[in-house]
């Protein structure tokens, strides 16, 4: 196998449109169809409009996801070939808002050699003897790898926060751990997509009520998630004390309408795409020298077998 460099992989530059100063702006050409937040300033989430659709309607939306699902098949190859970068997709929002959806519709074309999907549920008695980020460092994503979160740390500022079950101390200090774990990760050559999938309350009392009557769907459900309806403002303060709190240039926040699950699949799906072409070159380039390595290699292995021949023979 040929030699893995490893060390710090400096990031190509970014191509979206950052939030950083004004009011939100309706989106325009040239502009993603998720919001990117970089912590230039703090947003509120009700400037964002969860029944978003950038006037598409759903043919159009299906349409451009197929191509962008072809360029996600490519674009992992080369990230999988390569072996100098990790992927991690972070997946949050409210119950409801597609989490499960998203990683089917976008990431299905993925290959599952190359990707694993890590779900953070209510911490194990073994996970809680630890410190909070323990159990999502060991899940994160090997060189070459992508890595889906459903759910993540963001859960010990989010639930943990709204339900009261630690401290404001301790889970308000959280905010810096979490950055500086982040830090690691793309210090380590770890591209990090950070999702809010943000829903409306409305949507998601229509869908909490549709798995009611559907029975392929009623596996889900629970009693709870009505229960946590009742926190729902408490929760969207929580979410953006997260996000202004927790974007940055190397780990940004994406703010992905997704009271429609055709315009929040292509979305997500465009922001990946958008953020790994820039990797396309070096990716290519680092394959390029794999193979002359391992020609060198190969001939060299002719020229000894030649050698043992030759004396062979006299």
């Amino acid at each position: 196998m040929a030699a893995i460099k490893v060390g710090v992989v400096s990031s190509p530059s970014w191509a979206f449109i950052d939030v950083e100063t004004g009011p939100v702006q309706p989106r325009g050409q040239g502009m993603s169809y998720a919001h990117r937040v970089t912590g230039g300033r703090a947003i509120r989430l009700q400037d964002f409009d969860p029944d978003e659709d950038a006037g598409l309607n759903r043919e159009q939306a299906e349409a451009k996801l197929v191509k962008l699902g072809q360029e996600i098949v490519e674009l992992q190859e080369l990230l999988y070939a390569a072996g100098e970068t990790a992927v991690l997709i972070v997946l949050q929002g409210m119950d409801t808002s597609g989490k499960d959806g998203t990683i089917r519709h976008v990431m299905g074309s993925m290959n599952p050699l190359g990707c694993d999907v890590a779900a953070f549920k209510v911490p194990t008695e073994s996970e809680l003897a630890h410190d909070f980020l323990w159990r999502v460092h060991a899940r994160t994503p090997g060189r070459g790898r992508i890595t889906i979160f459903n759910r993540s740390r963001y859960e010990d500022v989010l639930v943990v926060r709204v339900h009261g079950l630690v401290p404001r101390d301790v889970w308000s200090a959280r905010y810096d751990q979490i950055n500086h774990f982040e830090r690691l990760l793309a210090d380590s050559g770890t591209l990090v997509l950070k999702f809010f999938l943000h829903i409306s309350k409305s949507e998601q009392k229509e869908r909490l009520l549709e798995r009611e009557q559907e029975t392929t769907k009623a596996w889900k459900l629970s009693v709870g998630d009505w229960q946590e309806r009742r926190y729902w403002s408490a929760y969207m303060r929580a979410y953006e004390d997260a996000i202004n709190n927790c974007s940055t240039s190397h780990a940004p926040w994406f703010v992905v309408p997704a009271d429609k699950k055709w315009f929040r699949n292509l979305a997500v799906a465009e922001t990946i795409v958008e953020a790994l072409k820039p990797w396309k070159r070096p990716w290519r380039a680092r394959l390029e020298e794999i193979g002359r390595e391992e020609r060198t290699r190969i001939e060299e292995m002719r020229k000894n077998e030649r050698r043992k021949s030759e004396r062979k023979g006299a």
